[in-house]
């Protein structure tokens, strides 16, 4: 019985251990694309990078750092990026479009976005927690409001027939 278990608990343990990095990496990636939306680049390249380090691969992190590389002015290395990104994806439209962005940058093209530190990043505070979501605007009535009404309408008119049939 025991030997068994020994030989069972090792492939267990591999499996879960493969399906928590799985998670963590896509964690990580939309923690990214949250950064990015934040505009704080720096952590975005960080978070990015950190997923290379579990999945060297990973053609979403491959990209979105080789993109942040380029914003950044460190063109040679945004280049090898996003070459192995397009290696391992060349039918992705997007990595053929910031490469040849990135080729007009290191030829001193006009398409040269520059990485502006924004006034919290300059002083050195994190103002992340102070940030408020933006409201959504009410647009009349609810659709949930509507579908209700329209559930009690239905039954009312069900429990009216029934009662009608019955007498």
């Amino acid at each position: 019985m025991w030997h068994i278990h020994i030989e069972v608990v090792p492939k267990l343990l591999t499996f879960i251990t493969h399906h928590v990095q799985d998670y963590r990496v896509k964690c990580l990636n939309n923690l990214a694309t949250t950064q990015l939306k934040l505009e704080q680049f720096d952590e975005a390249l960080h978070t990015s990078r950190d997923v290379l380090t579990l999945e060297p691969n990973n053609v979403k992190a491959l990209f979105r750092t080789g993109k942040l590389l380029s914003d950044k002015g460190e063109y040679k290395e945004a280049m090898e990026v996003l070459k192995k990104a397009l290696k391992l994806e060349p039918a992705t439209k997007a990595i053929h479009v910031e490469l040849s962005k990135l080729v007009k940058r290191q030829t001193g093209g006009k398409d040269t976005k520059e990485w502006k530190a924004k006034p919290a990043e300059m002083l050195g505070d994190d103002i992340t927690p102070f940030l408020i979501p933006p409201k959504k605007k009410p647009s009349g009535i609810s659709w949930k409001f509507i579908l209700g009404a329209l559930v009690v309408a239905l039954g009312s008119l069900v429990t009216s027939v029934i009662l009608t049939a019955r007498n």
